[in-house]
């Protein structure tokens, strides 16, 4: 994943600009990035923030930035925002999304002409590199997005920052957001709605799909015209979104304490016997509030994350370490473990084995029951518009493993109709599949919300939802 957000004042921006960009820290582990346009040109500073929160690597770096346009991004992919030059003049452009057809795009732009690509250590190419060659073949940086906007397969959402002003696009179909912010004397674009809140700025709107906004000091207007399809990604709301984000009207923590009361009135779980509800902090906590105020079970916190100096960003690419980590950023409270029953709930389960070695934790700490529910459907699908998941293969995703078990399938290639209906929550199969999982990761009952539950939480109609890596519907 990651986020992108820019500004254009009628006063030096770089603050704002600087703690603008911390903001979408949660979206990207990998880097950070900040441009400013000053008045010899473009400023750019780009830091790896695997191991080092965003503000500490840039804090020297904004004594030396001044200008009233810039543009940051945090990312998981590569290092941006880049400064271009081409025949639509000098520009700065940041990205995020994912571009499927990458290969077929950069053999088609070289083609028989002379010309090349920067190649990255791995042997890629810089994905908003290649979308900033799309946008210079337009005739102006407006018809060079809407080219990139049809070429891509996948999503693509960036900001361009030019000498006159910053032109905002949405994706084509609308699967990440970018909303306007506007103060005196100024107006912003971000992917998150809440990082211009404490910087004086005021919601204004949300781009529509593959709308095009321009936006200068004193005014931002569309120069690009929305489509009606949207697919927004409805696991903004379940995981990727800060809890004071709003994506389509509709806040992310509201969302999440609404799913949490669907998904404690399903069937059994007023019978439950247990002594607390709890989160995986942190996007498991509104789930479990949500689900504690309607079952009537006292909240409780028997794992607390430490976040002074394990922060959501220090998260290496490695998933041994990963594990590790995720284990050593919580402490239990061994007085509220001791002895209880608990309903742990969690946003979702992937690979489950975070999952699982959490609840083993809280056993070996005197905890006698964990009923683990997870927040979402079950993932049968990796995602092909975002980046949302580490999973190179499919099988790493726990459901797709038990599938083929149970099938006894041989290869990692399931059948469409085999997956489909374990994905029916109403069938014999995915009940079989969900007790399977939790025999394996030894949970004392496992329950998923189910899809329709989660989508009435959110409030989204679903045809304006992508519920792809639930269902496998695009």
């Amino acid at each position: 994943m990651g986020g992108v957000i820019g500004f254009v004042s009628k006063q030096d921006c770089v603050m704002d600009l600087f703690f603008g960009t911390d903001y979408h820290s949660h979206l990207g582990t990998k880097r950070g990035g900040m441009c400013v346009l000053q008045k010899d040109g473009f400023n750019r500073s780009i830091h790896n923030i695997e191991n080092t929160p965003f503000r500490s690597k840039f804090e020297v770096d904004i004594e030396e930035m001044e200008g009233n346009m810039g543009i940051g991004a945090i990312s998981d992919g590569d290092p941006q925002p880049l400064t271009v030059r081409s025949r639509q003049g000098d520009y700065a452009i940041t990205t995020v999304g994912r571009i499927n057809n990458k290969e077929e795009i950069v053999k088609d732009l070289l083609g028989d002409r002379p010309g090349q690509f920067m190649s990255m250590s791995g042997g890629g190419i810089n994905n908003t590199e290649l979308v900033a060659a799309l946008v210079s073949e337009g005739k102006d940086i407006v018809d060079g997005i809407r080219i990139a906007q049809e070429r891509i397969e996948g999503s693509v959402t960036m900001l361009v920052l030019t000498k006159e002003g910053l032109y905002a696009a949405r994706d084509k179909y609308g699967r990440t957001p970018l909303i306007i912010g506007k103060k005196d004397g100024a107006y912003c674009a971000a992917s998150e709605s809440f990082a211009f809140i404490n910087l004086g700025y005021k919601y204004q709107r949300e781009l529509g799909p593959a709308e095009i906004a321009f936006l200068t000091a004193e005014e931002e207007k569309t120069v690009g015209e929305a489509q009606e399809d949207m697919r927004i990604c409805a696991f903004l709301w379940t995981y990727f979104g800060y809890t004071t984000s709003i994506y389509e009207g509709r806040n992310v923590e509201m969302m999440r304490n609404r799913n949490g009361e669907l998904l404690a009135q399903r069937p059994g779980e007023s019978d439950l016997d247990v002594d607390y509800v709890a989160g995986v902090p942190d996007s498991g906590v509104a789930h479990a509030l949500g689900y504690a105020n309607q079952s009537r079970v006292p909240y409780a916190r028997p794992l607390i994350k430490y976040t002074p100096t394990w922060p959501r960003s220090f998260m290496p690419q490695n998933q041994k370490a990963r594990n590790l980590i995720a284990k050593m950023k919580l402490v239990p409270v061994f007085q509220i473990i001791n002895d209880k029953k608990f309903v742990l709930i969690d946003d979702s389960i992937v690979r489950g084995t975070q999952l699982s070695e959490t609840v083993s934790y809280l056993l070996d700490n005197g905890a006698k029951e964990i009923h683990v529910r997870s927040a979402c459907p079950p993932i049968m699908y990796g995602c092909k518009y975002l980046n949302f998941s580490r999973s190179v293969s499919d099988l790493e995703l726990i459901t797709r493993r038990v599938i083929r078990d149970l099938e006894g399938i041989e290869g990692e290639e399931i059948d469409a109709e085999i997956l489909k209906e374990y994905a029916d929550s109403n069938t014999q199969k995915h009940e079989d599949m969900v007790e399977e999982i939790r025999k394996r990761l030894q949970f004392d009952s496992l329950k998923f919300q189910n899809l329709e539950d989660t989508i009435e939480a959110i409030g989204v109609d679903k045809c304006k939802l992508c519920t792809y890596c639930w269902d496998g519907k695009e």
